[in-house]
């Protein structure tokens, strides 16, 4: 990929805003500077913990390129400026651009198994001696919203006639508004629904154009919100939880917005309770307070 850290525009002898094309005409030179870069990437970190190190300076010039443009402001330094007044509306947008919403259904599907077989029965079992006939689950950072309908399929065809007195609350929550927007949709294209099975594709989405549509009857299942993990208020506003699932989310983060993260997922978990985190991801320097449980081709950190 060509690294390009310099955009500039060229001057409009006709003192147009706008061409017609959506490309900002300035008279003055657009530069993504080393100072801009610091400024926007320790901000950035400030209120969501996301960090881009050098080597992804390019990165995050191309989308905070595509903001400017989009707002038609006189350069990345006005731009800063907003965010750091922020404005919400431009902090969502901000969250939107930086943000990855790649997801499907059924990605992880040895975690799902371990969730339907080994860990919801452990739980259920553990809430009827407190004479607890609840059981929430939290997908933290829930994109547009697969992981958290995977679920709700996952307690509606394996789960609800086994424990018919068990009330499933399932809370999805992700940053970004457009990708919850989408999920509260529940329309989705063909890669994402790839890896249903057959059967469940016909029990439980409709076929609509190019998307298939989930179901009204798994769509009430879920509550989709706006959270942001690096947030204390907005995060210490989830409690009693007794799954978490925050998958592919920390390895955006550097380890001090790890720990911080971590730290705060384990006040929000009931004790004996569950962390799932993707693949690719460990907490180990992260935290001692969970122990980690090994499970069939899956693993998992539990609050003792």
């Amino acid at each position: 990929m060509s690294r390009l850290f310099r955009f500039r525009f060229k001057k409009d002898t006709s003192n147009k805003a706008d061409d017609g094309s959506g490309v900002m005409k300035n008279s003055q030179e657009l530069v993504f500077t080393d100072e801009v870069f610091d400024s926007l990437r320790n901000l950035i970190y400030s209120l969501c913990g996301i960090y881009y190190s050098d080597s992804k300076k390019y990165l995050l010039e191309g989308r905070i390129t595509k903001r400017v443009r989009e707002l038609k402001v006189g350069s990345f330094e006005e731009y800063f400026d907003l965010i750091k007044s922020k404005d919400r509306g431009e902090l969502n947008s901000l969250f939107d651009t930086i943000t990855i919403n790649e997801s499907y259904f059924f990605r992880a599907e040895h975690q799902f198994d371990a969730l339907e077989k080994t860990i919801i029965p452990g739980i259920i079992g553990k809430n009827r001696e407190n004479n607890n006939n609840k059981i929430r689950i939290w997908c933290g950072a829930c994109s547009t919203g697969e992981e958290a309908y995977t679920i709700a399929i996952l307690v509606k065809e394996k789960l609800e006639e086994k424990y018919p007195d068990i009330d499933f609350q399932i809370l999805a929550s992700d940053i970004s508004n457009s990708a919850l927007d989408k999920a509260r949709e529940g329309k989705y294209k063909e890669y994402s629904i790839r890896k249903v099975e057959k059967s469940l594709l016909e029990k439980y989405f409709t076929l609509r154009g190019d998307e298939y549509e989930i179901d009204d009857e798994i769509k009430k299942m879920v509550k989709f919100t706006n959270i942001n993990l690096y947030d204390d208020e907005q995060i210490h506003q989830v409690t009693g939880c007794d799954i978490i699932l925050c998958c592919n989310v920390l390895i955006y983060f550097d380890i001090p917005s790890k720990q911080k993260v971590v730290t705060q997922l384990f006040d929000a978990l009931n004790k004996g309770g569950y962390l799932m985190i993707g693949y690719s991801e460990s907490l180990h320097c992260i935290s001692r307070a969970f122990k980690l449980i090994h499970l069939p081709k899956a693993i998992a950190y539990k609050k003792e």
